[in-house]
């Protein structure tokens, strides 16, 4: 089933089935559990009463067994025999015994008949002073059962009460009277035979109104995905889907939808303009570098050689440039080697010996400059902030290391004119150049302060600029520290 309509109707039908038929069953069992006990407390009222007489010492011949087409009653003795029973009892079920036959009164003399002995026990009773003796109905709770008897040729249920009692003679007897249940399976049966009628009904509404509610709140989804494949098509991402008014989780995710449009509109916008920009910057070493190798071909002895170099080295540093962008936005993760950044500031100093202005360096002493990462992506920051600044210099360039708050600082200095306040986020962006006037061998193509600011990223740290104090701009470069002790793994990584 691939209709998110039909699921949620579907799911919901089941889910009001289930708890119509929990709720069903169990108002079927509370009516048929109320009902009989009505019937058992009709049956207990008719037993007690047939008891009272056989107490008072009633003949059996002379028990008003009240009505007896609806009130079966049987009368047993402690020794399970039938002593008495309703008129046209023909069968019976639940009471324990179903003999429906009094045994003769000699087998089982009944309370009331009296003999030589039972007369003189009396006289003797008189003789001492005392009254009549009574027999006692027992007070306990009496025990039901559920069964059937067959009165004057029609079988029917009923509940059956037994209570116990004695009699004057001291014989111990049971009646057993029952209540019918006809009206208590009738009214189960009504009960039933409307639910079974009206369920289906009512999941029919349920699933009707859930399918009707369902597409009405997935319309706008509908018209999000009409948007989304019109876009994939046109490859047209500026535009966008529709936005609900709702403030539901729709209107959220169509919302979001714009959003990553968006994002993805800017993103495929820099690539498009990286790879234009890529192109522009390596059309003119190639271009100049053929020239001049066409003049060497025609004119050997006019071939520029350091010109042609110089060239080649540009195109190979706009190449290795070019590929360490490409793996960031790959998003390649950095080594884990320990790098002691003070260590690495000098080894790169160290090895800028032709430059115009000579870095002055300082290095914190006594605090740990250790961070995590890969040593050759963090020189290359290092030198490319050190070719900016060199760039851009008057006469002086300074380099600091220090440790702060947990992180390690590398600040790069110069004394030029700086970096106007609302260019700082824009000199980050690729193959800008503020001074366009420099030409392209002084200026680079752009890309060291971008690719800086990239590993910087990368390294869990950020490069920021800022007005120098006495004038000119300063590079921040922070990084945080190691957090932990592991192992450390220093080796030179790519």
């Amino acid at each position: 089933m691939r209709s998110v309509r039909a699921r949620a109707a579907l799911g919901a039908t089941l889910v009001v089935a289930v708890a119509l038929a929990a709720a069903g069953l169990a108002v079927l069992l509370v009516l048929r559990a109320n009902l009989t006990d009505r019937a058992g407390l009709e049956a207990e009222v008719a037993a007690r009463e047939v008891a009272g007489e056989l107490a008072l010492g009633a003949a059996y011949a002379e028990l008003d067994l009240g009505d007896e087409e609806t009130r079966p009653v049987q009368v047993t003795d402690e020794d399970g025999r039938v002593v008495a029973v309703s008129k046209d009892l023909e069968a019976i079920s639940g009471t324990g015994t179903a003999q429906v036959v009094p045994v003769p009164p000699a087998a089982s003399p009944a309370p009331g008949d009296d003999d030589g002995d039972d007369g003189d026990d009396r006289e003797r009773d008189d003789d001492h002073g005392s009254g009549p003796a009574r027999g006692e109905v027992s007070s306990d709770a009496p025990d039901f059962a559920n069964g059937t008897a067959t009165v004057d040729g029609a079988t029917a249920d009923f509940r059956f009460a037994s209570v116990e009692l004695t009699t004057d003679e001291d014989v111990t007897l049971t009646v057993h009277a029952g209540a019918p249940l006809a009206a208590e399976q009738e009214a189960v049966d009504t009960v039933r035979t409307s639910m079974l009628t009206g369920l289906p009904l009512m999941l029919l509404v349920v699933a009707g109104v859930t399918w009707l509610v369902t597409r009405r709140a997935l319309r706008p989804v509908e018209g999000i995905r009409r948007e989304l494949a019109a876009i994939t098509a046109s490859e047209d991402l500026g535009r966008r889907v529709p936005e609900p008014d709702s403030r539901d989780e729709i209107a959220r995710l169509a919302r979001t939808t714009n959003e990553t449009l968006a994002v993805l509109e800017a993103s495929v916008g820099r690539q498009r303009r990286f790879v234009a920009d890529a192109s522009h910057e390596l059309r003119s070493p190639i271009a100049s570098l053929r020239t001049q190798l066409e003049v060497g071909a025609a004119h050997p002895g006019l071939l520029d050689v350091p010109g042609a170099v110089a060239d080649t080295v540009r195109l190979q540093v706009l190449a290795a440039d070019l590929l360490l962008l490409a793996r960031l936005d790959a998003g390649e993760r950095p080594g884990r080697a320990v790098v002691d950044l003070g260590a690495l500031v000098r080894e790169e100093v160290s090895q800028r010996t032709a430059d115009r202005i000579p870095p002055e360096v300082s290095v914190e002493d006594g605090a740990p400059l250790e961070v995590t990462g890969s040593r050759s992506q963090l020189a290359r920051v290092a030198g490319n902030l050190l070719d900016n600044a060199e760039r851009h210099a008057d006469r002086a360039v300074a380099v600091s290391v220090r440790a702060e708050r947990g992180d390690v600082l590398v600040e790069v200095t110069d004394d030029g004119a700086g970096v106007p306040e609302a260019q700082r986020e824009r000199i980050f962006e690729r193959f800008v150049r503020l001074d366009e006037a420099r030409g392209r061998d002084e200026g680079g193509a752009g890309l060291g302060l971008a690719i800086a600011r990239d590993v910087a990223a990368r390294h869990g740290g950020t490069l920021t600029v800022d007005a120098a104090p006495g004038g000119g701009a300063r590079f921040t470069l922070r990084l945080p520290a190691p957090s932990g002790a592991g192992p450390r793994r220093t080796a030179a990584d790519s």
